[in-house]
């Protein structure tokens, strides 16, 4: 229903748009599909409210230009490819953002921005001015250095991330899919969507599914890991389709288009959503059985004494994630220990830490101030 939706009070709104929406049959860009998207964009400036536009399309001007019969499959070239086709991509959203007497600012992402604390601030801060001057800012993924951001998500992950940067109101994903069905509508022509989801499930996980367009990288378990970013801090999100004449105005307008995914009541804030979303983890803490209770269940700081084993090298300070002895995520943290000192010390009592490292005491291995707790059941 139009008024349990937050969309009509959304005055900052994040909008990804895919691979698919903004290229035609053979992959390369679609200029009508460009320019369609920038109207919609302008019709939503003109109501009053703030978009940062978040888009994929680099590689598939890249393969128009460099003359390529289809999309690349290995990492340099889809890299060159990238390169040359990020200049058109915002060439033309310039060009079609002027024709509504609006600006474009490029902003260009890697892993990197996110994973260091100082690099998101000044992002923010950057975001902050350009919606202040009234500028669209434009923003991709730098595939051109980047790998693993060319292999996951199609911009589904950054895009929410960018949600949580700027504060945003709601995500707005326009994908080849009209939302979240009960099965592929591809292949089950019972399927049906569904309008509204309270909470992601990790049966909704199965069944999204790995499949993925051929010009495009993402899925639909892109989309629903996005969503839990967004929801997490908060944001809704709504997966629409992104070929549909109007359908910003009409999810914007709180009209039930595609699937909304309402944001759970219990948020995280600030640095705790950038220690389970943002950071990138530099190591691996595996707990016994009453560690995971002891996090799980008391809100507990993780002591040496739970610890059973430490992967991957870090330093104190560094994010880590924590697992159980079957793998299965508990949590996120930034560690007080270098993997130097948690192996020296795991599984003794503090005191017997301390002694261990020479210190008077030994501090927790991850206070419960810089834990996130991310087991999904």
């Amino acid at each position: 229903m139009v008024s349990e939706r937050r969309e009509l009070d959304s005055r900052r709104v994040v909008v990804k748009v895919g691979t698919y929406t903004l290229s035609d049959a053979q992959g390369r860009l679609d200029r009508e599909q460009v320019g369609n998207l920038v109207g919609q964009v302008a019709s939503l400036r003109r109501s009053g409210r703030e978009v940062v536009l978040v888009s994929s399309g680099a590689i598939a001007a890249g393969v128009e230009l460099l003359g390529l019969g289809e999309r690349p499959r290995d990492i340099p070239t889809l890299q060159a490819a990238s390169s040359v086709g990020q200049g058109l991509l915002v060439a033309l959203y310039a060009d079609f953002f002027a024709a509504e007497g609006l600006r474009v600012g490029q902003v260009l992402f890697s892993q990197y921005d996110f994973a260091h604390r100082r690099q998101y601030l000044n992002a923010r801060n950057t975001f902050r001015r350009l919606l202040e001057m009234g500028v669209v800012p434009l923003v991709n993924e730098n595939d051109t250095v980047a790998v693993e951001e060319i292999r996951f998500g199609d911009n589904d992950r950054l895009a929410a991330l960018v949600a949580v940067l700027v504060e945003a109101d709601l995500l707005v994903m326009l994908s080849d899919t009209e939302g979240f069905f009960t099965a592929d509508p591809k292949r089950n022509q019972g399927a049906r969507i569904i309008r509204e989801v309270e909470h992601i499930t990790p049966e909704m996980f199965r069944l999204a599914g790995e499949a993925v367009e051929e010009h495009s990288s993402g899925g639909m378990a892109a989309k629903l890991e996005a969503a839990s970013i967004a929801g997490a801090a908060g944001i809704g999100t709504v997966i629409a389709y992104g070929r549909e004449r109007g359908v910003l105005d009409r999810v914007l307008a709180g009209e039930p288009v595609g699937t909304y995914f309402r944001p759970p009541k219990r948020r995280l804030r600030g640095q705790k959503h950038w220690i389970a979303y943002g950071a990138r983890p530099r190591g691996v803490i595996v707990v016994d059985e009453g560690a995971r209770e002891a996090l799980l269940r008391g809100g507990r700081s993780l002591l040496p004494a739970g610890v059973v084993e430490c992967r991957g090298e870090f330093v104190s300070g560094d994010a880590v994630e924590v697992v159980d002895r079957e793998g299965r995520r508990i949590a996120r943290g930034i560690c007080g220990l270098s993997s130097t000192e948690l192996d020296m010390v795991k599984g003794l009592r503090s005191d017997e830490a301390a002694c261990r490292l020479g210190e008077e005491e030994c501090e927790e291995v991850i206070h419960r101030d810089y834990l996130v707790i991310l087991d999904r059941g």
